[in-house]
This record gives structure tokens, sequence and C-alpha cells, in this order.
């Protein structure tokens, strides 16, 4: 009885890898006996703290972008100025 169960379960398994998803399939192959976790892939809604957190890092992070493209700037307009100095 077991074997009989042992083989159906190895032929369902060989069956449904070669025709769900063979190497001309583009899905991709599955770990058998793996699943994955419900839990990660449900969306949960952010709380206004955690916007308003998210929202804040977002404009620190562009004031920095500016504040080293400014400092890039003034640097190179300084380097020109003492080099025209120098001539």
């Amino acid at each position: 009885m077991k074997k009989r169960t042992l083989g159906l379960v190895a032929a369902a398994m060989l069956g449904g890898l070669s025709f769900g998803a063979g190497p001309v399939s583009a899905a991709p192959l599955a770990v058998p006996g793996l699943q994955t976790d419900q839990a990660l892939a449900t969306p949960v809604q952010m709380t206004r703290s955690e916007r308003m957190m998210m929202r804040d890092r977002m404009m620190q992070r562009r004031m920095m972008e500016r504040r080293m493209m400014e400092r890039r700037m003034m640097r190179r307009k300084m380097m020109k100025r003492r080099m025209m100095n120098r001539m």
C-alpha cells in the first residue's frame, strides 16, 4: 500500500513538473513541499505616523542631495576662479 501511494505521489509530482513548468515554459519552478507564507504577501495599510516618518525621510534626502549639488557647484566655481587667477 505504501509503495503504491509513494509511486502515485512521485508520478504526480513528475507529471506536474513536466507539464506545468518545463524548460520551454516561462513559469518559475517551485520547490516541492515549500509554500510561500501568506502573511508576508498581504498588504498592510500604513499608519499616519509611518507616512509622516517616510515623508520626513524623503524630505531630508532631497535636502541632502540639494546641499551636495550646491557644494559641488561651488567647488567647481572656486576652482575655475583659482585657475583663471593663476594665468
